[in-house]
């Protein structure tokens, strides 16, 4: 719909930094699967700053005037707007498939969103006010509205529901999620009964916390039924994660390549430098001249899914002994036919938003009597909601190079299906 922004947002929107993410696609890959799933993180984060400042503006409005509300407004509607500067080609996929999985770095794309925001105002002179300055305080609550902390000390003091707006750490309702879960549904087809308007006009604010009617209960549980379905049909979806396994290995193939033609030793130095870390967006995949992976992408002959199954929930140290397990007794019992570094195990977990949490136990709640905000017990707003609200998935995929005869891959995705059945059994992750 249209959005109406005023002249200090449009000045941070007029930027290199912000511009760049109109080549950054919201979903990555998805797009091969889910042709719609075209849209960029640029209008992702007008719709959110359009939610955010509607939303502070009428919670403030219910609260009385405020010598500050005007300067905090702009500060939670800046976060919201600069709130993914930081993402990297293809989204998601860079920041955990390959900055943290490949490379094994501790970084996240809300680490590069602050570095693009100070670059931002120092390279684009951006001044603001009514005396037409940025004070640093803002720029520290700023920081801080995008990172979701709401314990940080900053040096000015603002309300605390403030937090819950942009990247709310408490529960996990925001308008960020409002946005996505609406724009990502609409360009996938996904069906969609969650209304963020609605939530949006019952709430407001006591104990400095954002609480909501007591009715929309469970409109708030199909919020978080959003995300678990969108993470299962769409951002998880097994060819979509096959697609995501073969970008990383283009990336992991070409990084030389890349840090030679961007001029930075390597993705370490390009994360926390803004002056070339503003040149990477999914415009590098074409940058890439001779990739095998790369073309095999665009013919759509994709990494095979051998298997998956549903299992329960293990913690990180079972994870990462489990996969060994099984890419090992892979090798073994597949002997010389398949070598191990062609089998991608592929863990995955779904949720409802607070791992295996019910997050609605950390909602607040409103009604026309009681003077105090208060939770909702599961039981006593449906019985058929969940008890159980993690799971995960164990998938295996075979590196394929495109060019094998059918009945060879066939005997190849037999080969490793029956070592990892026979190993899921034997760990009892599987029955």
């Amino acid at each position: 719909g249209y959005m109406e922004f005023e002249d200090w947002a449009v000045k941070f929107i007029d930027t290199p930094q912000f511009q760049r993410l109109r080549d950054i696609k919201q979903l990555g890959t998805a797009f091969y699967v889910f042709p719609g799933a075209t849209h960029t993180r640029f209008e992702h984060s007008l719709g959110t700053a359009h939610l955010a400042y509607t939303l502070t503006k009428r919670l403030q409005e219910q609260q009385g005037k405020n010598d500050d509300d005007d300067r905090n407004l702009k500060c939670v509607t800046l976060a919201a707007l600069c709130h993914d500067l930081g993402h990297g080609p293809y989204s998601h996929r860079f920041e955990h498939d390959f900055i943290q999985g490949c490379l094994g770095m501790e970084w996240k794309h809300e680490d590069g969103s602050i570095t693009m925001f100070k670059d931002l105002l120092e390279k684009n002179s951006i001044k603001l006010g009514s005396n037409d300055t940025f004070h640093d305080e803002d720029v520290e609550i700023i920081e801080a509205l995008i990172k979701g902390k709401r314990n940080w000390q900053t040096k000015r003091k603002i309300p605390k529901y403030l937090f819950d707006i942009v990247s709310n750490e408490r529960n996990s309702i925001d308008v960020d999620k409002f946005d996505y879960f609406a724009r990502d549904c609409y360009y996938t087809g996904v069906k969609r009964s969650f209304d963020f308007s609605r939530l949006m006009r019952l709430s407001r604010v006591m104990n400095d916390k954002i609480v909501y009617y007591y009715k929309e209960c469970y409109l708030i549980y199909d919020l978080f039924h959003t995300r678990y379905s969108l993470h299962k049909t769409v951002y998880k979806h097994r060819i979509v994660r096959a697609i995501d396994h073969m970008i990383c290995d283009v990336l992991k193939e070409a990084k030389q390549y890349l840090a030679k033609k961007y001029g930075f030793e390597d993705f370490k130095d390009a994360i926390c430098d803004a002056e070339k870390y503003i040149r990477l967006s999914d415009s590098i995949f074409h940058e890439i001249e001779h990739s095998d992976d790369k073309e095999k992408v665009r013919e759509r002959k994709f990494y095979k899914l051998v298997d998956e199954c549903l299992i329960e929930p293990k913690d990180e140290n079972e994870k990462k002994e489990i996969i060994e397990e099984i890419i090992n007794s892979g090798a073994t019992l597949c002997g010389e036919h398949l070598k191990s570094d062609v089998v991608i195990v592929d863990w995955l977990g779904f949720d409802y938003g607070k791992k295996d949490k019910n997050p609605v136990k950390y909602v607040k709640f409103y009604n026309k009597i009681d003077k105090e905000p208060f939770n909702i017990k599961r039981e006593d707003v449906s019985y058929l909601l969940p008890i159980v609200y993690k799971e995960e998935t164990i998938r295996i995929y075979l590196r394929t190079n495109g060019k094998e005869e059918k009945t060879e891959l066939k005997k190849s995705v037999d080969l490793i299906k029956n070592a990892f059945r026979e190993k899921a059994k034997s760990l009892n992750i599987i029955k």
